[in-house]
C-alpha cells in the first residue's frame, strides 16, 4: 500500500499583493513550495508526491524539484477554476496511475514547515479509522457575526478545532466523495473535510502543529522567517 502526498500548488496568491505566486516566492534562498516538498521527501513513508500547480509554473516547479533533489515528485498536475476542481483534478490524476487502496495525503503547498510528526499521526488515524484530517485546539475566544462589526454569538471553544493540513483518505474514498459532490451541486467547498461534513460523513482528527502555518498574507511570511531562525530552549519540557 503506498502514501502518496498530493500538495495543492494552484492558488495565485491574491491576498499577499505579489506578482509570484504565494507557494513559488523565495525566504531564505528557498522557493517556499521546496520547503513543502522536503518535509514529504524525508519523510520514511512517503513513496510518491504528486501537485497541482498553478498554470505557467509547471516548469519552474521541475527545476526548482531537479535543484533540490527532490526524487519522489512523480506528479504535475494542473490546477483548476477553484481549489475544490485543483483537488479534484489532482486525485482523478492520482487514480490512473495507483491503486484504489493507496493513501493520498492532501496538503496545502504553502504550509512549508509541515512536522514530521504531524504525517506520521496523520497515517496512524487514517489506518485505524479509515480517514484523518490535523487539527489543533482553538486558543481564542470566537465570536460570530453577521455585518463584520458587531457580535451575535460566542462559541464555546473547547468544542471547536482549527483544520489544517494534511488531510488523509484512502484513493478509491476521496474519489468518491469527490464524485458524490459533483451530484450533490457542491463546487466551492474548501476542503475535503468540508465536502464529508455536507454529505453527512465523520472526519477523524489527528495532531496538528502551530507551526504547521499557512502562508496567506505578509504577516505570515514573517512569522515564517522568524520560526525558520528559532530552536527551541533546551530546558523547555515538552
Amino acid at each position: 500500500m503506498a502514501v502518496i502526498a498530493m500538495l495543492t500548488a494552484g492558488g495565485s496568491g491574491s491576498r499577499m499583493h505579489q506578482d509570484i505566486p504565494k507557494q513559488f516566492l523565495t525566504v531564505n534562498e528557498r522557493p517556499v513550495i521546496v520547503y513543502t516538498l522536503e518535509a514529504f521527501e524525508k519523510h520514511p513513508e512517503i513513496d510518491a508526491i504528486a501537485v497541482v500547480c498553478i498554470d505557467g509554473w509547471q516548469n519552474v516547479l521541475e527545476a526548482y524539484a531537479q535543484q533540490f533533489n527532490i526524487s519522489k515528485l512523480k506528479y504535475i498536475v494542473h490546477g483548476g477554476q477553484t481549489g475544490q476542481e485543483s483537488i479534484k483534478n489532482g486525485l482523478f490524476e492520482i487514480e490512473k496511475h495507483c491503486a484504489p487502496d493507496d493513501i493520498v495525503m492532501i496538503h496545502d503547498g504553502n504550509r512549508p514547515l509541515l512536522p514530521p510528526e504531524v504525517i506520521s499521526d496523520s497515517l496512524r488515524v487514517i489506518r485505524k479509522y479509515g480517514n484523518a484530517v490535523a487539527v489543533i485546539p482553538c486558543a481564542e475566544v470566537i465570536m460570530e457575526t453577521e455585518d463584520g462589526l458587531i457580535s451575535t454569538k460566542t462559541h464555546e471553544r473547547r468544542h471547536l478545532r482549527r483544520t489544517q493540513t494534511p488531510h488523509s483518505f484512502y484513493l478509491r474514498d476521496v474519489c468518491a466523495l469527490y464524485r458524490r459532490a459533483d451530484e450533490a451541486g457542491i463546487t466551492n467547498a474548501a476542503a475535503a473535510c468540508q465536502i464529508m461534513e455536507e454529505l453527512g460523513e465523520h472526519v477523524y482528527f489527528s495532531i496538528g502543529s502551530e507551526k504547521n502555518l499557512k502562508l496567506t498574507t505578509l504577516d505570515d511570511i514573517d512569522i515564517f522567517k522568524a520560526l525558520l531562525k528559532t530552536e527551541r530552549s533546551s530546558w523547555l519540557k515538552n
